[in-house]
C-alpha cells in the first residue's frame, strides 16, 4: 500500500504522517517512511529526535555540495540516505535538490517514482509530500493508493485541501483529515470542501502540541490521547483495507 500525505504547510501532515507510519509498524507491517518536504521533520514526529533528523538533512546538504556520493540506485538509497526509527520504520529523507543529476536515484527522482519503484519491498510506503499540491498535481494514476489530505479550518489550508482533493480523486482514494478540530464550526468550515469523501475528526490535542514542542513523537508521549488515538484508529482503517496484488 502506498499511502501521501498531503496539505498547508502548519496543517500537521507530518504529525499525522509519522504517526501513521508508527502505528501500521506495530501491527506487524514493514514501513518505509519517506520525507519528501523541504523542510524534512518527519524524523521527529517518527521519534528518531532532533540529532539524528538533522543528520539526515546533513546527508542530503552534503549532496547538493559534492562532498557526498550520489546514489544510482532505489536500494543504495534507502541504505544510505535512511535510518531505522522506532518499530522498525525505515525512515529515508527524499526531498529533491536543486545540484541533480540525471537518472541519480538519490535527487533527481520524484517522491512518486521512488513510491512506485519501493513497493515490492515494502507492504506499506507512506510519504510526507512538500507542503501544497506541487507533487499530487504531477502524481499518476497508481503512484498512489490513497491520498490523506489534511485540513485545519483556516482559509488558506482550506483552499489547500479543497484544490489537493480536486486532483488526488482522479488517481487514488481520498481521504481526508479534519485537523485540530475545536468546535462545531470548525468542522463545518471543513465538511464544506470534503464533499463525499471520507472524513477523520482529529479533535485540538494538547498532547500533540506538547510533542511537537518537545521534539518527540506524540505516540510515545500518549498514544490514548484523542488526536492521537484518532489518527491511530485511521491507521488501523488502512491496514484492514484490501491491499494491492
Amino acid at each position: 500500500m502506498k499511502i501521501v500525505v498531503a496539505g498547508k504547510g502548519g496543517a500537521g501532515k507530518t504529525t499525522v504522517s509519522g504517526t501513521i507510519a508508527r502505528a501500521l509498524a506495530r501491527a506487524g507491517n514493514p514501513v518505509l517512511a519517506l520525507d519528501a518536504d523541504a523542510n524534512p521533520m518527519l524524523g521527529v514526529s517518527l521519534g528518531v529526535g532532533f540529532e539524528k533528523t538533522d543528520m539526515l538533512n546533513s546527508v542530503r546538504q552534503a549532496l547538493d555540495a559534492g562532498d557526498v556520493e550520489h546514489e544510482p540506485t532505489v536500494e543504495g538509497m534507502v541504505e544510505n540516505f535512511g535510518t531505522d526509527a522506532p518499530d522498525g520504520v525505515r525512515l529515508v529523507v527524499a526531498s529533491r535538490i536543486d545540484n541533480d543529476s540525471p537518472g541519480c536515484q538519490c535527487c533527481g527522482v520524484s517522491p512518486d517514482q521512488i513510491l512506485r519503484e519501493l513497493e515490492h519491498e515494502y507492504r506499506v510506503v507512506i510519504c510526507d509530500l512538500e507542503a501544497g499540491i506541487g507533487t499530487v498535481s504531477r502524481m499518476a494514476a497508481g503512484n498512489a493508493d490513497v491520498v490523506v489530505v489534511v485540513a485545519n479550518p483556516t482559509a488558506k489550508a482550506l483552499e489547500v485541501a479543497r484544490r489537493a482533493i480536486e486532483i488526488a480523486q482522479d488517481v487514488a482514494e481520498v481521504v481526508v483529515l479534519a485537523n485540530r478540530v475545536r468546535s462545531d464550526e470548525d468542522l463545518k468550515a471543513i465538511t464544506d470542501v470534503v464533499g463525499d469523501h471520507e472524513l477523520i475528526v482529529i479533535p485540538e490535542d494538547p498532547v500533540i502540541a506538547a510533542a511537537d514542542r518537545d521534539g518527540v513523537a506524540p505516540i510515545d508521549l500518549d498514544p490514548e490521547s484523542p488526536g492521537v488515538a484518532a489518527i491511530i484508529k485511521l491507521a488501523d482503517r488502512l491496514a484492514g483495507a484490501p491491499l494491492p496484488a
